[in-house]
């Protein structure tokens, strides 16, 4: 149940990009959920691999070379995804560091721990 209420989540941070910024175009809630849903199965499955392949250049950049890897996954699931639009990569670099803050604080509202 857990992990259908974060998938809910980052779809309702998606829809909530575009309108914080115009170069990103979300145009349904159904791509908003089949984006969130890719972007999901993308960040576990490549991320990974690009991080260990990056990684001498993540260090030298002090780890800033993560946003470039993060705007990249943004950028690929919008190429892949049709209803979602991104217009350029820098737009997506941006793009992906504003989805990451909203759906951190939508999790962080909406999601409680049980210890806590």
């Amino acid at each position: 149940m857990r992990l259908v209420l974060t998938w809910l989540i980052n779809a309702a941070a998606l829809l909530a990009v575009p309108y914080l910024m115009h170069s990103i175009d979300v145009t349904s809630i159904g791509a908003a959920l089949v984006a969130a849903l890719v972007l999901g199965l993308v960040n576990t499955l490549v991320r990974p691999v690009l991080l260990l392949l990056t990684l001498p250049v993540t260090m030298l950049s002090l780890g800033l070379f993560i946003f470039v890897i993060n705007g990249f996954m943004f950028w690929l699931v919008a190429k892949v995804v049709d209803g979602f639009h991104v217009d350029s990569f820098g737009y997506a670099i941006l793009g992906a560091l504003l989805y990451s803050v909203i759906s951190w604080a939508l999790s962080t509202l909406l999601l409680k721990d049980k210890d806590g």
